[in-house]
């Protein structure tokens, strides 16, 4: 991917507000990249070290988390819920209530 797509995904993940979450699909979609989800995910899973990022506001569609059943998804619920983001008892995210669409607050 170009260099112009890590810029892109970056600067909007950035945006994402304290307790709303977006999913990979939507955010290569915003940065002008339809259909590339998987390329956020990877962007996300190798950040080169001293770029800080909110990366645990990044879900799959429907809400899953990230590698269910590992560490990074208990540690992304974790970031999650003390930012009060919402869950539903089968472990996703309630996206009715927490999804970021893209609008700047």
């Amino acid at each position: 991917m170009p260099p112009e797509f890590a810029r892109r995904v970056l600067a909007l993940l950035a945006q994402v507000p304290v307790g709303r979450v977006v999913t990979y699909g939507r955010l290569a979609e915003l940065a002008g990249y339809p259909r590339h989800s998987r390329h956020v995910g990877r962007l996300l899973g190798h950040l080169p070290e001293g770029i800080s990022a909110p990366w645990h506001r990044v879900v799959g569609a429907g809400g899953r988390l990230s590698r269910p059943g590992s560490e990074q998804a208990d540690w992304q619920r974790v970031l999650l819920e003390e930012e009060d983001v919402a869950f539903h008892v089968n472990g996703k995210v309630d996206m009715r209530i927490c999804e970021w669409s893209g609008e700047v607050v």
